[in-house]
């Protein structure tokens, strides 16, 4: 079983990249962030073609989440448990649904903007809420796995130059004592970071260069239990998807289960 996740940073501008990497990489899952779209928007006509069902979650023009599946799409959850909103509206970050006997989230956890702002505090709560739902979805007896664009870097080697962070968002303590929460609450980090690049970042900025000088960093990220991780047969970043006119600014990230 093939899963994979990608912020795709508008789906209605990235479907011309979207389909034939669905086509040539063959996931059986692909969790989806950023799509800049409402729920009824999302182009399931296209990607039904290729053999997917479609779950999404959007609301317009920013945020938006969804799973396509080949595996089966059940129970499908939109928004986590006690799930914070910001500004007095809850955002469309979070889809669960169960693919194949494996429960699957698709997450595009809140930027937080800069320490002190509004938006971090937020950040935040709304971690808090993801830890919840993780502790309620695993009583369940089934493979569990978090996939998505966490905006957050787990360590300083995640960054390509951590004295460019401080006082910035995505590498505070705070964040990543919040990632410390969901490893707590038994999920691991999947996807080593010197896996297949001796540093596997899935974000580069679209100024300065930034992919060509490989000035990125790894945000999108595979948080996954003892009977998810327990199958892992193998897992890379595909960077190929960020090169070329058209791409996103975020890669593919892809693991592949023996189940």
């Amino acid at each position: 079983m093939r899963i994979a996740t990608w912020n795709v940073n508008s789906i209605a501008a990235r479907l011309p990249r979207l389909l034939p990497w669905l086509a040539a990489a063959q996931p059986d899952v692909l969790c989806l962030q950023e799509l800049k779209c409402a729920t009824e928007a999302f182009p399931g006509d296209e990607v039904s073609a290729l053999g997917y069902e479609v779950a999404a979650y959007g609301l317009g023009r920013w945020n938006g989440v969804a799973i396509l599946s080949k595996a089966g799409l059940e129970d499908v959850r939109r928004g986590l448990v006690d799930e914070p909103g910001y500004e007095d509206a809850t955002e469309p970050r979070a889809i669960g649904a169960t693919c194949g006997g494996v429960r699957v989230w698709s997450v595009y956890v809140p930027n937080g903007r800069e320490p002190g702002h509004p938006h971090y505090a937020y950040k935040l709560r709304w971690l808090e809420a993801l830890r919840a739902t993780v502790v309620a979805e695993s009583a369940e007896d089934r493979p569990l796995a978090v996939l998505g664009d966490f905006n957050i870097a787990p360590a300083d080697d995640d960054v390509w130059d951590i004295s460019l962070f401080d006082g910035a968002t995505h590498v505070t303590e705070p964040e990543r004592k919040a990632l410390a929460g969901l490893r707590e609450a038994g999920l691991s980090d999947v996807v080593p970071r010197a896996l297949k690049y001796d540093r596997p970042y899935t974000y580069w900025d679209y100024r300065q260069l930034a992919f060509p000088k490989n000035n990125g960093m790894r945000i999108d990220l595979v948080y996954a239990d003892a009977k998810f991780t327990g199958a892992v047969a193998d897992a890379y970043v595909d960077r190929e998807a960020r090169k070329g006119k058209g791409a996103s600014d975020h890669a593919p990230v892809v693991v592949d289960l023996t189940l």
